[in-house]
Formats: structure tokens, sequence, C-alpha cells
């Protein structure tokens, strides 16, 4: 049985230092807390840190963990067990490293007289500011149960969105890729073998074959200097994305990008309709709920343009107005919102916009799909076919000679 030492307030206010025999930390904490005693400090004695688990992952939470994580909360807020136990089994359970020092620190501060809100807000990388306002509304409602079902609910509804959007793009890259690496096979390893049997007789090739030839041979001249090129190209685009007015000029190409435009737009709207409803669904108001809810959009320029309707909102303006003027969201979407300001219904109205332009985008990106797969693949076939047949013309060239 293992030795731990630990370092307790008794209520009186004094602390004491001292060393207990127990199987795991959880269950000597449970004991020593269930003596009155408040636990500061607590580990293996010989071991200057409480014991982890080695970390499975690295990096930022995935936002399929994050649910997990929501939906653990959920049912150990509901099981009524006392806060400061609610956040060990939270810290035992987390396999993230990094995520489960800030659960730590988040206990700390809660044990110091935080709120859960105020606590989750230093940690800005892991708990967004949307989240934080949807805690701190379940704090001041006193329904806190209710409103962390409400966010698990958004959660599995935006993971399906998103998983929606990368199955409909993913096919089409697949495609490309394996049509270039088709492309890439044929003229690095079979043109060779082509070329050395065509060597003695290239005055006499085809012209199509003769223009083949001499493309792959540029090409083998120039494959390494625009190799370079193109990745300096992606790097410096990458590296102008990372800065704000980078991120707000190209975001704002693609809102203008034809057909992949207006999913873009749908996308935002089901976005922000879907935040928007669950955050006013908590009993945030809707100043600060738009606030949070905007910056849920994953378009920074959309997101930038929402701005001006947060400020407009707290001016008195509706907010079916105050989001029609930035000319970011679909007409419809302004219509339906100002019939749900009339009948007083805004939450549900909001919750009907989100599923109508999602099952809108399902259509689109179906139809969108279902073109450019047949629409690549007959591009690559005639491609791949286009150069066999090109580098076999020879052949034919001379069965036809020896034939006649």
């Amino acid at each position: 049985m293992a030795v731990f030492a630990y370092r307790v307030a008794r209520p009186d206010g004094s602390t004491i230092h001292g060393h207990v025999e127990g199987e795991e930390e959880s269950l000597v904490r449970a004991k020593l807390e269930s003596q009155g005693l408040l636990v500061f400090h607590l580990h293996r004695r010989g071991t200057a840190t409480v014991e982890v688990r080695k970390p499975w992952f690295r990096g930022k939470l995935p936002l399929g963990h994050f649910l997990i994580f929501n939906q653990e909360l959920l049912a150990l807020v509901k099981s009524g067990l006392p806060i400061l136990r609610v956040w060990d089994l939270l810290i035992e359970r987390a396999g993230h490293a990094g995520f489960q020092q800030a659960l730590r620190e988040v206990k700390e501060d809660i044990r110091g007289g935080a709120s859960a809100s105020d606590a989750l807000g230093k940690h800005s990388s892991y708990f967004s500011e949307l989240y934080v306002a949807t805690v701190k509304a379940g704090e001041q409602s006193g329904n806190l149960p209710d409103v962390l079902q409400r966010y698990v609910m958004y959660l599995k509804l935006m993971i399906a969105l998103r998983q929606k959007v990368t199955k409909a793009i993913s096919y089409p890259i697949v495609l490309v890729l394996i049509g270039i690496a088709v492309i890439g096979f044929l003229l690095a390893y079979v043109m060779p073998t082509f070329v050395s049997v065509y060597g003695e007789s290239a005055k006499t090739l085809p012209w199509a074959t003769q223009l083949l030839l001499d493309g792959v041979s540029r090409a083998e001249a120039w494959a390494l200097p625009a190799m370079v090129v193109v990745i300096g190209i992606l790097l410096g685009t990458q590296a102008y994305y990372a800065t704000s007015a980078g991120r707000l000029s190209i975001d704002r190409l693609f809102l203008k990008l034809p057909v992949v435009g207006q999913i873009i737009v749908q996308h935002n709207t089901v976005q922000l309709t879907r935040t928007l409803g669950t955050i006013l669904g908590g009993g945030t108001p809707l100043v600060d709920a738009l606030h949070s809810a905007r910056a849920a959009v994953s378009n920074r320029f959309v997101s930038h343009r929402l701005v001006r309707a947060v400020d407009e909102i707290r001016e008195g303006a509706t907010l079916a107005n105050a989001l029609d003027r930035p000319k970011v969201i679909p007409r419809l979407a302004i219509e339906m919102l100002a019939v749900g300001e009339e009948t007083g219904s805004l939450d549900a109205m909001l919750r009907d916009i989100a599923e109508f332009y999602e099952a809108d985008l399902d259509t689109r990106l179906a139809r969108l799909t279902t073109w450019i797969e047949p629409a690549l693949l007959l591009i690559m076939g005639i491609m791949v076919g286009g150069i066999v047949i090109v580098m076999y013309l020879p052949v034919f060239q001379m069965a036809g000679t020896v034939g006649g």
C-alpha cells in the first residue's frame, strides 16, 4: 500500500502536514475531506508532483474529446457530488496532459472561492468564450445541468455538421491525389522505358509522342525549381493567413467563389444560429449571446462584420435588422428571425433556421459530390488513357507498316 504526504487545513484555519497510507490518491483525498479537512496538497511520498497517466495526445484538445468531457461533467453535476469531488474525478479521467493541468488549476481557483465560469475563463486555449458564457448563464440561472445538456446537444450537432463537410470534400481530394500519383508513375517510371525503346527511331516518332517526350524532358529539368516555388507559395499563403488581415482577406475571397461561397455562407449561418439559440436558451442576454456566438463563426470576415451588429443591438436595434446590414446572412434567415422576434419565439426560430439550412447544406453537398466525382473520374481517365495511347502510337505505327 502506498504512502501519501499531505498538507491540509482544519475547520479552525490551522494547517497540518502528515502521511497516510492508501491505495489510490482519490480514495485518500476523499477520506481526508470526509474528516472535514481541506486538502491543499497530496502526493505519493518520494515524488514531487501528483502522479499522472501518460498523455495519449498533446496539443489542442479535439472537439470530440471535449464533448466527452462535458458529458462526464453533466453526469457528475446531476449526481449531486460536491463540486471539488466532481473536478477530482474529471482530472483523473482526462487523458490530455495540458487539459488535465488546466483542470487542476480550475479546481484550485474554485477551492479559493472563484466561480466555475471565472476559473474556466482563465484557460481560453481549452474553454472558448462561448463555453464560459454558457457555464456562467447556468450559474446565474441556477439550472447548470439544463444548460450543460443543451450545450452537449449543440456540440453533437456541430460535430455532425463538421463531419458532413469533411466527408463531402475528402473523397474528391482523394481522387485527385490518386490521379496525380498514377500520372506521375506513368511519366516517371513507365515513360523512361519507352524512351529507351524508341531512342533509335526518335526522328520518325509521331508528333504526339514526340511532344510528350519533350514535355517530360522539360518537366524533369524544371521539376525542382517548380517544387520550390510551389512550396514557397504555400508557406507564404499560410503565413499570411495566420495574420489577422490575411485571414480576413482570404476568408472574404472564399465567400466570393462560385458555388463554394454559397456553401460557406450556409455553413456560417448554421454555426451562428445554432450557437446563438443555445446561448439564449441558457438565459444569456441577447447582446452577450450574439457577442459569444459571433466568435463561433469559422469565417473571420463574417465574424468581423457581425461586430457592428452587436453594437446596433446594444443601441436598441432588433436582431433581424442588425444582422441584415452586414449582408453576410441569407435574406430568408433574416426574414425568419424577424418573425421569431415579432412572435416572441426567437429561440425556437433560431433552431428552425439552423435545421433548415443544415438540411439545405446536406442537399447542396450531396449534389456537388454527385457531380464532382464522375467529372474527376472522367478527367483522370482521359488523361491517363491519353498518355498510354500516345506512348503506344509508335507501336501501332510500326504494326501498320509491317502489315502493309
